[in-house]
């Protein structure tokens, strides 16, 4: 099982790899394209405060 700071840099990579081929097939105008990016930056935001949340519990 990998670590949460692995999960969160692959989720990090994962979304900036979309947004540099959305931009290169020049289909990031899209609006369902942009939800789906934004949603999904959205949720890695979150998944990040619960880490800190967490993290600051245990101490």
């Amino acid at each position: 099982m990998p670590s949460k700071n692995t999960l969160a840099l692959l989720f990090t990579g994962v979304i900036e790899l979309c947004f540099l081929v959305f931009g290169i097939l020049d289909i990031l105008d899209y609006f369902i394209v942009k939800v789906i990016l934004f949603s999904s930056f959205s949720l890695l935001a979150f998944y990040l405060i619960c880490i800190v949340m967490k993290d600051s519990e245990v101490e």
